[in-house]
């Protein structure tokens, strides 16, 4: 079950802070409508490594499915493109 707590909670913030745990998290209100995350630093860590992952593998399907409707770029123009010639 999420931990919602209102903003004005943070007067006592060690005890929110103390709160927040690998896998639960606290989400903080303002006038009922959610302002701020508090995360797991570990967890954070973990879910940027699976961001850059998963933008990373999004990445490489764009290229595979440019070579194959596209077909490869050949090494003189690919030196072209980055100015090497």
């Amino acid at each position: 079950m999420p931990n919602i707590k209102p903003i004005s909670e943070l007067r006592n913030y060690t005890s929110v802070v103390n709160e927040v745990k690998y896998g639960s998290r606290v989400y903080l209100t303002k006038n009922g409508h959610g302002q701020i995350a508090m995360i797991n630093m570990q967890e954070l860590d973990e879910l940027e490594k699976e961001l850059a992952l998963a933008r990373f593998k999004l990445e490489m399907l764009k290229g595979e499915r440019s070579i194959l409707e596209e077909g490869p770029v050949s090494s003189d123009d690919l030196k072209k493109e980055l100015g090497l010639l």
